[in-house]
């Protein structure tokens, strides 16, 4: 079947007639946010394609309408730019592989629920690697939080070197570097990422829970043998004032390892500096004050 064309201001959606409905069959275009209407040809859209959207570079948003079931594989994959997509309220069908190496991705909206779902949904997609998760009728509930924090202590528990012995068989040319320590790196950085969303995003978080997540960042602050907790701050939250004030409200920042912490920092990312800044005069103004109260 010819494929039809809906052109847009600055690209064009394809799309096909199938059974009384209409799907989305591909895109092309300089759009960062896309709108997919909800009818065509009077047909509902009911269907994105899979690789509908594959490596759509400039793509930073898509909508798509309350009249949608199914999306299929890859239909996102490699969007290096996608940051979010809103879904509507309704159980949908997720092919294979949906969100493959969408490193931006950061929230995947359900209509009518909280930031919280969002952001939840958009990691199980992409860091915690749990397809099952994308459940958008019960993400958010009670249950569905429980499976969230099950997987997200099944990753923290798994080995820094698994997938290690597979990444070397595919090639370093094809998947980065094949070194060992650069891979654990990479996999510490992955369960650090986790781990600060969920403590920003803690609704139905137990205590436990929590003080695991707390324990493992902790343990990868700044001087530490490890220090993926800071990596991850320095090189990817730098600009976020929730994340290093997480950062410091979990201890991560010390006196013994302020100096470091400021050093790297340098010019970069000013407000996040004053703040630590603070912290420590806070810090030692307390300090002074129980002294006085010793003596």
């Amino acid at each position: 079947m010819r494929e039809k064309e809906l052109p847009f201001s600055d690209g064009c959606l394809y799309y096909d007639i199938r059974r009384g409905n209409a799907w989305i069959t591909g895109w092309q275009g300089f759009a960062g946010e896309v709108a997919v209407p909800g009818e065509l040809e009077g047909y509902p859209v009911t269907a994105v394609e899979k690789k509908a959207f594959l490596s759509k570079k400039d793509l930073r948003k898509v909508s798509l309408p309350d009249t949608v079931e199914e999306i299929g594989d890859w239909a996102f994959a490699y969007c290096d730019n996608l940051e979010r997509v809103e879904f509507p309220d309704r159980d949908i069908r997720f092919g294979k592989k949906v969100f493959l190496e969408c490193g931006k991705l950061k929230k995947l909206t359900v209509r009518g629920k909280s930031q919280t779902v969002a952001a939840l949904l958009a990691a199980a997609a992409t860091v915690a690697d749990a397809p099952y998760l994308l459940d958008l009728k019960e993400a958010g509930s009670v249950e569905w939080l429980k499976r969230w924090d099950a997987r997200m202590l099944a990753v923290l528990g798994t080995s820094d070197q698994e997938g290690y012995s597979r990444q070397v068989l595919c090639g370093e040319e094809d998947y980065g570097s094949t070194d060992p320590a650069a891979y654990r790196n990479g996999r510490r950085k992955m369960k650090v990422r986790l781990l600060f969303l969920r403590l920003l995003h803690s609704e139905g978080l137990t205590s436990q829970d929590r003080e695991t997540a707390r324990d493992y960042l902790l343990a990868h602050t700044r001087g530490c043998a490890s220090e993926e907790t800071w990596q991850v701050l320095l090189g990817e939250h730098g600009d976020e004032r929730e994340y290093y004030e997480l950062f410091a409200a979990l201890g991560c920042l010390t006196e013994e390892n302020m100096g470091m912490i400021l050093k790297d920092i340098g010019e970069d990312h000013p407000e996040m500096k004053a703040y630590f800044l603070n912290q420590r005069e806070d810090a030692t103004a307390g300090s002074r004050f129980f002294e006085k109260l010793e003596l």
